[in-house]
């Protein structure tokens, strides 16, 4: 009697996730693609932050993680396509300026502005003797407009700034430097332009989102909610990014980029994409924060907020997605920390903490894991396997 032949491909009794020793190889294969690290983050400002934070704290938090899309944004743009951005704050502000702009106008009906010398106008406006609403401004009166705005304003500007600079093959330093002259001139002209924009105090006194008071505690936590889950979405989408050929061709491009460009593949449009994909996750930040703390202003815009973005994905690391939402977090809590203990010393003290980290780490709080921790779990979980 002939012997019984496996069947090519069938499960064996002992492989799976519920054989001995099945579940390690799993985590192995789950930490290797990265999403342990979303589900970890996940749980942490879903379930832990708000079950242990004040109301006043946890709305500190959903300030913190508004930048955190702009840091994510710099890790795809910078970190995979080798694009520096130093203007990330222009996205940032147009987006949260769109936001504020629908917010201003539900605040200005004319009953709340009767006392005004034109009601039904932004008091900033009356102030500085405007009798009616621009005509750019009207359409601001519908919130699908205003969030379809959030979304296509800055990609618009990012795909005009892009093109114009990657079709000639302006890049490196030179770019960088360019960005910040958008985010200077943007800052300018806002801060100019008072009777249209709030001027240097912004666009503020928002009130309600469709008539739902945005500034009651519950609403805040409502709205952190919201932004967390917004975050973990755009966590999602850019590691499918990262894990796709468009992430390897990015990558490919940083390192090579002449010869991805004799590949065949258009190199100035995938610096374009990068850029732009950047720019929305930052408007979309930008309008988060709008909401989280009512106001938005042109100290958001210019070059010294910018390079505080940049300096949140360099301290989280420019190549983690997650490492760059934990580097907006820490760098934004020691800011606020130094500031309430040692108010004449914050900013020495903000800027120690900067250059030390980049110094010690230069892969960021994310190179620390991948040096230490990572290769630790991996032989503790290959050596749980051989045992099972």
């Amino acid at each position: 009697m002939e012997p019984i032949q496996p069947v090519v491909g069938s499960v064996s009794p002992r492989s799976g996730p519920g054989a001995p020793g099945g579940w390690r190889a799993l985590a192995m294969r789950l930490d290797a693609s990265g999403y342990v690290g979303i589900a970890i983050l996940a749980v942490l400002i879903v379930v832990v932050f708000p079950l242990v934070l004040d109301t006043f704290r946890l709305n500190l938090m959903g300030k913190y993680l508004t930048y955190a899309f702009v840091a994510m944004g710099l890790v795809i743009a910078w970190g995979y396509g080798g694009v520096l951005s130093l203007g990330q704050g222009v996205f940032f502000g147009l987006g949260g300026y769109a936001m504020a702009m629908f917010l201003k106008l539900e605040a200005s009906d004319p009953a709340a502005t009767h006392t005004q010398t034109t009601p039904g106008i932004p008091d900033f406006m009356d102030w500085n003797q405007l009798t009616a609403l621009p005509t750019w401004w009207r359409p601001f009166h519908s919130l699908p407009f205003s969030i379809l705005a959030v979304l296509v304003v800055p990609t618009a500007l990012a795909f005009v700034v892009g093109y114009a600079m990657f079709k000639r093959r302006v890049g490196g330093v030179y770019f960088a430097i360019i960005t910040q002259a958008v985010a200077l001139i943007l800052s300018v002209l806002i801060i100019g332009q008072q009777g249209y924009t709030g001027g240097v105090n912004g666009i503020t006194d928002l009130r309600t989102l469709l008539a739902w008071d945005i500034r009651t505690d519950h609403a805040k936590l409502v709205l952190y909610f919201v932004n967390a889950v917004l975050l973990i979405g755009a966590l999602l989408a850019c590691r499918w990014v990262q894990r796709s050929k468009l992430g390897t061709l990015l990558l490919a491009m940083r390192d090579k980029e002449d010869r991805v460009r004799f590949s065949g593949y258009d190199v100035a449009m995938f610096k374009v994409f990068a850029f732009c994909l950047a720019a929305l996750l930052a408007a979309v930040g930008g309008a988060m924060f709008t909401l989280q703390v009512g106001f938005m202003s042109p100290s958001f815009v210019g070059i010294v907020p910018s390079i505080e973005m940049v300096i949140y994905a360099a301290v989280g690391g420019r190549m983690s997605l997650v490492g760059a939402v934990y580097g907006a977090i820490l760098v934004n809590l020691g800011k606020s920390w130094f500031s309430e203990s040692l108010p004449n010393l914050w900013l020495y003290l903000m800027a120690a903490m900067f250059i030390g980290v980049v110094m010690a780490f230069p892969n960021g709080l994310a190179g620390l894991y991948e040096e230490h921790a990572r290769p630790r779990i991996r032989r503790w979980l290959g050596a749980a396997n051989k045992e099972a």
